[in-house]
């Protein structure tokens, strides 16, 4: 297959099985691959926002499955499903079911008892999934879109502008959310709160 990436700082690797997962096998280049893979997220972001969803519904693995495979389906065929290999970040691969439910229950007690505010509950939930990293790509942006629907579909309150910018290409404001992140790693949270709403 002719698919050779470079990969930015903070993007995972893809491994020679996922890269056979490409559905459209004209994609060369990372530009090609971001575009389809935008094109994918934003019907995926229409479909979503057009939906109800509890946050029961929301914060369980059947959905946080589903909306993967919604952004992403119509360019890997491993979309939705939990990565089987083992990536430069993330929890090992046969835990990501059970910390995958651990933080939603975690999420759900959070919501239920103000533990924190809506804005730190949302991005708490956000690093923590993608510290799991539960696909072999697309993480980042699942989980910001997690946060986003938190956000709006819980608390009835603005989604994030996550820097105004987009965070795929490699530019000063995805390397101030990368640093945020790594931060928010050391259980600083504050500037990828700060970052999220910036």
């Amino acid at each position: 297959m002719g698919l050779d990436l470079v990969y930015n700082n903070g993007q995972t690797p893809l491994d020679e099985e996922e890269k056979e997962g490409l559905q459209i096998t004209t994609i060369s280049t990372r530009e090609e691959l971001d575009e389809f893979e935008q094109y994918n997220i934003e019907k995926a972001i229409q479909w979503v926002y057009s939906r109800k969803l509890s946050k029961e519904q929301l914060l369980s693995e059947k959905f946080i499955k589903e909306l993967h495979k919604k952004m992403y389906g119509d360019v890997w065929r491993w979309a939705g499903k939990f990565r089987k290999s083992e990536k430069n970040l993330g929890v090992a691969s046969y835990k990501i079911a059970t910390e995958l439910k651990i933080l939603m229950d975690d999420c759900l007690f959070w919501i239920e008892n103000n533990t924190f505010e809506s804005v730190e509950i949302a991005v708490r939930f956000k690093h923590k999934l993608v510290s799991i990293h539960c696909f072999a790509n697309g993480n980042g942006r699942h989980s910001r879109l997690m946060a986003d629907l938190i956000m709006e579909k819980v608390f009835g309150k603005p989604i994030f502008s996550w820097g105004g910018n987009s965070l795929v290409k490699q530019t000063d404001t995805r390397n101030s959310y990368i640093k945020a992140v790594k931060l928010a790693d050391k259980n600083e949270l504050q500037p990828l709160m700060e970052f999220a709403q910036s």
